[in-house]
């Protein structure tokens, strides 16, 4: 059976594996460290009492050696310290405890200074391990070499019991916690689980569902309300889509309806018919057409951020081309200031200022006004007309898609109800704003784009 290598990776693993296996394993580490920790205080706290005690035995010892060069057997002071012998510097035997009787000298080498003991564990025949003690002294009779030993046979014997025991608890310990940890973060992640069900059940549909928000207020409460604000802008777009198709539908249907009706009855009477008159009206319906298509793919590239290169643009002078590159209805007249400079798209800017003024100049009873100034680290551009306005509650309405007055439908039927839209998008595209302001007589238009720095600190 072959086992693939990625479902291994940590990285496929889910978060509850990968919580539980973290945090194991630090725990795991930690255990061992303090077991080790602990392994070692006990160790050295034995071998230091016997260091200290030894030190005491064989002191004693090489006191009595020096002052009376005792032979035969010697006396037992410390009841662990048993193993005692007294050897000269020719190896031979001299003295030694109850418990060395019998048994020739140690085969230990003597220590290299008088005075200063030497500390090591041997294993002597039938003692086991022992902690052995060796110093040497001077005696009338000649050099001495002094022995103390401590069986600890019993602490070797259960050394692998207790490193063994250890080492359980440690396993035993280790798997406690990720059983915890586990179980911890499986509780944990239910309401997570239980958004991720509902999310997998909620549809576009728009039957308005949200998930459910956990109890406690903490993280995932937290990430509960973000969904739901979420799934609530997402529906609101859903919407708003459904809407603009339905518009856009119901534009397109108009101009195609009018197309075939004039077609059908020109061809039930061919010969009856003024060819030329149903060309126009039918090019008239393909012009209104294309003008729909052409406004929605503008607003299909300004909402999906498509980039497109940006110069220095002087605002001034763009108006002014602008106004003077056709003649309209009623006069407009021209106020800007020099330099009003922005960073933008040219061809937008200029669509966008052919919307404002076209709309002025349909509305606009006898004149139409611009103006280009800077305030602050903004251009503020205005078109204003002297018709009869926008009423307060209609100066939202205007900017949405489709969306005519009843006077706009009057002055200009063949309009595709998207040019103010795709103004402000194009506002909002350049980090501007386009808004319709309070106004004395007729309506008025307010753009804002961010100065150009460089253009704030003209050369010389």
């Amino acid at each position: 059976m072959r086992i693939s290598v990625g479902r291994l990776s940590p990285s496929r693993w889910s978060v509850r594996t990968r919580v539980t296996a973290a945090a194991t394993l630090i725990v795991l580490i930690l255990l061992v460290a303090v077991v080790v920790l602990f392994y070692q205080a006990v160790r050295g706290t034995v071998y230091g009492d016997l260091h200290d005690r030894g030190s005491f035995v064989v002191t004693d010892l090489t006191t009595i050696v020096s002052t009376t060069d005792p032979h035969g057997t010697l006396p037992v002071q410390d009841p662990d310290f048993t193993l005692l012998q007294v050897v000269n510097a020719e190896g031979g035997l001299v003295a030694s405890s109850e418990s060395l009787h019998g048994r020739g000298p140690l085969d230990v080498p003597p220590p290299r200074v008088p005075g200063r003991p030497d500390y090591r564990t041997v294993d002597i025949p039938g003692k086991g391990a022992v902690y052995l003690v060796t110093d040497s002294v001077r005696t009338p009779d000649g050099l001495r070499i002094v022995h103390a030993g401590a069986p600890i046979s019993a602490l070797t014997q259960y050394k692998g019991l207790v490193i063994g025991l250890l080492a359980g608890s440690v396993l035993l310990a280790t798997g406690a916690v990720g059983w915890i940890v586990s179980l911890s973060v499986r509780r944990a992640l239910r309401p997570v689980r239980v958004m991720s069900a509902e999310l997998a059940e909620i549809t576009g549909r728009g039957t308005g569902r949200r998930v459910t928000v956990p109890g406690p207020n903490d993280e995932v409460s937290e990430l509960g309300e973000s969904v739901n604000v979420t799934l609530s802008r997402l529906e609101a777009v859903m919407a708003r889509q459904r809407g603009f198709v339905a518009d856009v539908s119901h534009e397109l249907r108009s101009p195609l309806t009018g197309l075939r009706a004039q077609l059908e009855v020109a061809l039930e009477r061919p010969d009856d018919e003024d060819w030329p008159a149903v060309a126009r009206a039918a090019l008239a319906d393909a012009d209104r057409l294309q003008g729909i298509v052409s406004d929605l793919l503008i607003l299909a590239k300004l909402g999906a951020g498509v980039h497109v290169a940006r110069e220095r643009v002087d605002l001034g002078e763009l108006v002014r081309a602008e106004v003077a590159r056709r003649p309209r209805r009623v006069p407009v007249e021209v106020e800007v200031d020099e330099r009003v400079v922005v960073r933008a798209t040219a061809h937008h800017v200029v669509r966008l200022l052919t919307n404002l003024l076209d709309n002025a100049e349909r509305h606009a009873a006898s004149r139409v006004w611009v103006t280009a100034t800077p305030e602050g680290d903004e251009a503020v551009l205005q078109v204003l007309d002297d018709g009869a306005g926008i009423a307060p509650e209609d100066r939202e309405r205007i900017f949405w898609r489709f969306q005519r007055l009843a006077e706009g439908r009057e002055r200009d039927s063949g309009g595709t109800g998207l040019g103010l839209t795709i103004s402000r998008d194009i506002a909002r595209a350049h980090g501007g704003t386009l808004v319709a302001a309070d106004s004395d007589k007729g309506a008025r238009f307010v753009l804002r784009l961010p100065l150009d720095k460089p253009s704030r600190f003209p050369g010389p």
